[in-house]
């Protein structure tokens, strides 16, 4: 990780704290954490993946994942199966944090993306876990499966007065049950080097061979590449990298489809404008172009036509223009 601190990165952070844990004795609270550290390290054991910065708080820990963004639901959710034996409270962000070196020469997390994380994991009750909206609008887009294993539990306030919109994670998600289930070798060679095999009940692997064009998403802070197979997927991630996108999780399987995220490509993706009549097709490798162009257009008394889309690589919108 050395090679990355300094550097501000937008990270999935789960959050754990250890119910009443102040409130024991120290030999009491010795056994707690040690039976804690067994249990988190048996359950990022889960993903078989390193790319994640663990941050022991004492009285809990949180855990800062550099890669998919699911792996710190995963991690939450097997957490949450020890809670009969261990009370905890959890919660999930998504947002920026900065790693540094502290004084013990060991990387630690600093950010927004941590701090909020901690916030929506004071306001869940023992045993629960609880995400911001921000991690759910990402992690929501993911599986059709999913929506419906998320319930919103409203806004809440902390006490600088900053509100914060949260939704909890149904019971009924577990890892090693039928709706979030481990990686096993029986799944197929190809996909082992994904870490996490995910489905929803019922459904199968996705067929490899498959090569329709993947789709690209405006998933908020980051672009989704959802494709019916890894090359479809790889193919469309590579092109954006092309374009001045950064990684954000590389392609892995989920359900029936191949999903991997990354940033917006450059701005300075050259921006195309076809004129017919009073029709304009703007075209960009930047998604952002093309929307301040439309905007510029509107403003003119202009009329986006539908909404902006990705086709053959590039993102695409359509307007009218004043007559």
């Amino acid at each position: 990780m050395a090679e990355e601190s300094g550097r501000t990165l937008v990270c999935s952070v789960l959050f754990i704290d250890i119910v009443a844990y102040s409130k024991k004795a120290v030999a009491e609270q010795f056994e707690v954490k040690r039976r804690f550290n067994g249990m988190l390290a048996a359950a990022l054991e889960v993903l078989k993946r390193r790319d994640r910065v663990v941050v022991d708080t004492g009285d809990g820990a949180a855990v800062v994942f550099l890669g998919d963004p699911e792996d710190a639901l995963v991690v939450g959710v097997a957490m949450r199966g020890h809670a009969a034996a261990l009370e905890m409270r959890m919660g999930i962000n998504l947002g920026p944090v900065k790693l540094i070196t502290d004084l013990n020469d060991q990387v630690n997390v600093i950010g927004d993306g941590i701090n909020v994380a901690q916030r929506v994991m004071s306001f869940a009750e023992p045993g629960q876990l609880l995400m911001s909206a921000a991690y759910h609008d990402v992690i929501s887009r993911l599986s059709e499966h999913y929506k419906a294993l998320f319930t919103r539990e409203g806004r809440r306030q902390d006490k600088h007065v900053r509100e914060y919109e949260v939704w909890s994670v149904s019971e009924h998600l577990k890892i090693g049950g039928d709706d979030l289930l481990p990686l096993t070798e029986e799944a197929g060679p190809e996909l082992k080097a994904t870490g996490v095999y995910r489905s929803p009940r019922g459904a199968e692997p996705p067929a490899l061979g498959a090569h329709e064009p993947a789709k690209v998403i405006d998933a908020g802070q980051h672009l989704m590449i959802s494709g019916t197979s890894r090359a479809s997927a790889q193919a469309a991630l590579d092109e954006l990298l092309a374009q001045g996108a950064k990684l954000v999780s590389p392609v892995s399987v989920m359900g029936n489809k191949w999903i991997a995220s990354c940033t917006y490509p450059d701005a300075a993706a050259g921006l195309k404008i076809e004129e017919f009549g009073l029709t304009r097709i703007i075209s960009s490798g930047s998604r952002q172009a093309v929307a301040d162009k439309v905007e510029e257009i509107v403003s003119f008394g202009g009329k986006l036509r539908g909404e902006i889309e990705h086709i053959d690589g590039r993102w695409t919108a359509v307007c009218d223009t004043p007559s």
